[in-house]
């Protein structure tokens, strides 16, 4: 798959498809939470009072921000508090302090922001490498979660032989030194998605990954390469769904299969969806979302809401 469309008529396309998803984006704003030590946690919500169900949070991949949600936040911010962060080092986050951090560094920073927000329970979803941090926070911190939906989970390499883990980490390293944030995005975006994915989804994945800030994507590279998801889900006995597009040529069905069996759970497998299902195939992963935190409800003993909005066509 090329990183770049080759058709012009897509090309022309795509800055047309990007300003209707800024203008959905605008109703969304970044905003600051303070945490200690003067750090600041950047994240979008929407919140509109009258519904009782748990708030649902959000947490990115290595190459994306808060604003890759968008879809979800249109279809369900009308049922539920809808929360997704920029990890740290991402957009105005503060980076973390560590310069080679675990996933311990930034599920303590998750903590203190759910913290912050007097955010009690909630049901977390954690994309690729989102996954590792969510991961991480359900095994130190169970009793926060109603449920642990992950999304094209990234394993890590930290169970993998040493000269494994820094081949991975020195790799993804260079690229970005030599490439930058736009050229990663111009090289790697189309990478994310699979064949089907709409010339809209495709530019709304690029204009994210070009948003990445160095220094945060090479802390979240180390992280990448410290990390092991499997050991952590193997402390975790909460509930926990895993989920990966047919196509995924990243986080492979066979790798999160491996990742679905340490969580003692059932992969579940989307047609025709890459590894930002949730960008190119939002009504499949909206409705992922919505039957995971309608069962979590039910079991909690909640009244599921009642949603009432367009779950997401594709874009």
């Amino acid at each position: 798959m090329s990183a770049v469309p080759s058709d012009p008529s897509a090309q022309a396309a795509q800055p047309a498809a990007l300003e209707a998803f800024e203008a959905r984006l605008a109703r969304y704003p970044a905003q600051p939470g303070s945490l200690a030590a003067q750090r600041v946690l950047s994240y979008r919500e929407v919140d509109r009072a009258g519904h009782d169900a748990l708030p649902l949070v959000l947490l990115h991949g290595i190459g994306s921000g808060a604003a890759s949600w968008v879809q979800q936040f249109d279809a369900f911010g009308a049922t539920r508090r809808v929360l997704a962060w920029d990890a740290p080092g991402y957009g105005a986050s503060t980076p973390v302090g560590a310069s080679s951090p675990v996933a311990a560094d930034y599920s303590e920073v998750l903590k203190e922001w759910l913290d912050a927000l007097r955010i009690e329970r909630c049901v977390l979803v954690g994309h690729s490498l989102g996954a590792i941090i969510a991961g991480a926070f359900a095994a130190a911190y169970p009793q926060r979660l109603a449920g642990l939906l992950l999304l094209s989970p990234a394993g890590g390499y930290g169970a993998a032989a040493a000269e494994v883990r820094e081949a991975k980490r020195d790799q993804r390293l260079a690229m970005l030194n030599e490439l930058g944030p736009q050229g990663l995005a111009d090289k790697r975006s189309a990478n994310m998605l699979s064949a089907h994915a709409s010339d809209e989804a495709r530019a709304w994945v690029r204009w994210n990954m070009s948003r990445v800030i160095p220094h945060g994507y090479a802390q979240a590279t180390h992280l990448l390469a410290n990390a092991d998801l499997a050991g952590d889900l193997a402390h975790y006995h909460g509930r926990v769904n895993v989920a990966v597009g047919a196509d995924d040529a990243i986080t492979t069905p066979e790798a999160c299969e491996k990742i679905a069996q340490a969580a003692r759970t059932r992969l579940q497998i989307v047609p025709c969806a890459g590894h930002a299902g949730y960008i190119e195939a939002p009504a499949a992963y909206n409705a992922i979302i919505d039957a995971f935190c309608r069962v979590g409800a039910t079991e909690a003993g909640q009244q599921p809401a009642q949603n009432q909005s367009q779950r997401g066509a594709n874009p």
